[in-house]
C-alpha cells in the first residue's frame, strides 16, 4: 500500500488554472450530503450546482467519482513550538502533517515556543519565522499569564483569536498558570475587550493530593489526574466567568464529569463552549500498554464508559469541536522504551501528535456508532471554524468561502505506521492501528497542496 504520503496528491494532478469544476456523488454541504458540481474560481467557491451539470469554459474538471468531497478541516489546537522548539515541531512539519490530513487551517498555540506569544514581540517572532513555511493557513493564540495584563489588548488588536491560560502548571517555566486573583484580572479584561478566553482547566490543589507514583502502569499516571481536576476547575472558572462576564472555552476536555456543569452554566446565561478531542474519543484507558508514553497528554485518556459518554455529549450538540491537541516533543521526552527510555508516565511529557490523523480516527469510530460524514464536518470544520469567528469564509462548502477542500476515500482502509508521517518526530499512540478514511487530495483556495512543492499557505488575522 502507498504510503499516505505518496497518495497525497497522486490520483488527482495539480490545478493550473484559476478555474475548475470539482464534481463529486457525495458532497458534504451544511445542509447534507448530495451528488455535486463545485465551481471554484480566483481560490473561492462561485457556485454549487447539479452533478454533472457545469461544463464551463477554460475551468479543468476533476470527477471525484464515489470519494466524497470535504470542506478542509479546522484545528484550533495545533502546539507547533517554533521558535525555540523547534527539534519538538516546526512551521513546515506541523502544516504538511495538517494538509496531510485534511486540515487546511491551523490556529497556533502561544506555547511552547520560545518566545511564548505572551507580548506583541512575541507574536512578531511567530509570524516572521512561520512565513513562507506553511502548507495550510494559519493564525495564532495569544497568552494570558501572570503579570501580563497589559499586552493583552495590543496583541487582541494585532490579530490573535484569543487567549490561553492555564490553570495549573502549563508544564514550560515561561508559561506560567494563573492563580484566582490573577484568573480574575485576566478574565475582567479579555471580557473588557471583547475577546475569548481558552482554557486549560484543572486545579492544581486536586492534582497536589492526587497519588503521585511513578512508573511504567497507566493506571498509577491515571490516578494522578483524576476527574476531579477537571470538574474542580471547570466549576471555579465558570464561577469566574459568570462574575466577569467573560466569554470562555474548556480546552481538551477529557472527563464526561464536567458535562452538567457546562450544561448549567449554559443555562445560566454563562458564555462558555467545550471541545474535545480525537484521543479522547477513540481511545481508552483500559488498552493502554505499561510503559507506551506514546499515550501520555494532559488531561489524561480515560476509561471505556467515560468515552461512551463523551461520544453522546458530542452527537447532541454540547461540543463546539473536535480538535488535535497536537502537541509533539522529542522521542526521549516522551521516555519511550523503544528508544531506551524509562516507560515512566510520570517523567515522560504530556503531549499527543495526532495532526495528520484526526479525520481518520474520528471517521473510523463515528462510522461504528452510525454517525455520518456531515457529523464529522460539523465536529472538526464548520464548529471550530465558529469559534475563531471564520465560518464565513473556513470550514463549509459554501458559495463564497475559501475553496478549501478535500477528496476523501471513506472506505480505504489503513494501518497506522509513524514513518509515514509528516510532523517531526515519528512518534504517535496510533501506531499500528487501523484506520478507515484516507485523504486522497487537499485543496487549499482552489490549488492542490503538494508537499513536495513550495507551500502557499497564508497567516490570517483575527477579523471580528
Amino acid at each position: 500500500m502507498p504510503a499516505q504520503s505518496e497518495v497525497l496528491m497522486q490520483q488527482f494532478g495539480p490545478q493550473h488554472t484559476s478555474t475548475a469544476v470539482i464534481r463529486s456523488r457525495r458532497v458534504v454541504l451544511p445542509d447534507g450530503e448530495r451528488p455535486a458540481d463545485v465551481l471554484v474560481r480566483a481560490g473561492r467557491i462561485e457556485r454549487i450546482a447539479a452533478h454533472g451539470s457545469l461544463a464551463i469554459d477554460g475551468a479543468e474538471l476533476t470527477d471525484l467519482g464515489e470519494h466524497a468531497l470535504l470542506p478542509g478541516l479546522v484545528d484550533t489546537h495545533v502546539h507547533v513550538n517554533e521558535p525555540g522548539r523547534t527539534e519538538w515541531e516546526g512551521f513546515a512539519t506541523a502544516t504538511r502533517a495538517a494538509a496531510a490530513g485534511g486540515v487546511t487551517t491551523i490556529i497556533d498555540m502561544p506555547l511552547n515556543s520560545i518566545p511564548p506569544t505572551t507580548t506583541v514581540a512575541g507574536l512578531a517572532a511567530k509570524r516572521q519565522i512561520a512565513e513562507g513555511q506553511a502548507w495550510v493557513d494559519l493564525g495564532f493564540w495569544g497568552g494570558a499569564v501572570p503579570g501580563n495584563a497589559g499586552d493583552l489588548e495590543p496583541l487582541h488588536q494585532a490579530g490573535v483569536f484569543g487567549f490561553k491560560s492555564f490553570l495549573s502548571p502549563s508544564g514550560v517555566e515561561e508559561f506560567p498558570h494563573l492563580e484566582q486573583p490573577e484568573l480574575e484580572v485576566a478574565l475582567a479584561e479579555q471580557a473588557r475587550i471583547g475577546a475569548l478566553a481558552i482554557i486549560h482547566a484543572e486545579d492544581p490543589a486536586v492534582l497536589d493530593a492526587a497519588p503521585q507514583v511513578p512508573g511504567v502502569h497507566y493506571r498509577d499516571y491515571l490516578a494522578s489526574r483524576p476527574d476531579d481536576s477537571e470538574s474542580v476547575a471547570v466549576a471555579r472558572l465558570l464561577d469566574t466567568a459568570r462574575r466577569t462576564g467573560a466569554r470562555v472555552h474548556i480546552l481538551h476536555v477529557s472527563s464526561a464529569a464536567v458535562l452538567p456543569l457546562l450544561a448549567q452554566a449554559r443555562a445560566d446565561g454563562v458564555r462558555v463552549t467545550a471541545e474535545t478531542c480525537p484521543h479522547y474519543l477513540t481511545l481508552a484507558a483500559e488498552e493502554v500498554p505499561d510503559g507506551d508514553t506514546a499515550f501520555k497528554c494532559c488531561p489524561p485518556i480515560r476509561d471505556e464508559s467515560n468515552r461512551d459518554r463523551l461520544w453522546a455529549a458530542l452527537a447532541a450538540g454540547e461540543f463546539i469541536g473536535v480538535v488535535s491537541d497536537h502537541s509533539p516533543s522529542t522521542p526521549d521526552l516522551k521516555q519511550l522504551q523503544k528508544y531506551g527510555g524509562s516507560g515512566d508516565f510520570a517523567a515522560a511529557w504530556g503531549g499527543i501528535a495526532s495532526l495528520q490523523l484526526g479525520l481518520p480516527a474520528i471517521w473510523t469510530e463515528a462510522r461504528r456508532r452510525g454517525h455520518t460524514l456531515g457529523d464529522v464536518v460539523r465536529w472538526m470544520a464548520s464548529g471550530p471554524a465558529s469559534l475563531v469567528a471564520l465560518e464565513g469564509t473556513k470550514g463549509a462548502i459554501a458559495v463564497g468561502h475559501d475553496a478549501d477542500l478535500v477528496a476523501f476515500d471513506p472506505d480505504a482502509e489503513f494501518a497506522v505506521d509513524p514513518a509515514e508521517l509528516h510532523h517531526r518526530n515519528p512518534v504517535t499512540p496510533y501506531a499500528g492501528k487501523k484506520l478507515t478514511g484516507r485523504v486522497i487530495t487537499t485543496w487549499l483556495r482552489g490549488r492542490v497542496v503538494d508537499v513536495q512543492a513550495a507551500p502557499f499557505g497564508r497567516q490570517i488575522l483575527r477579523n471580528r
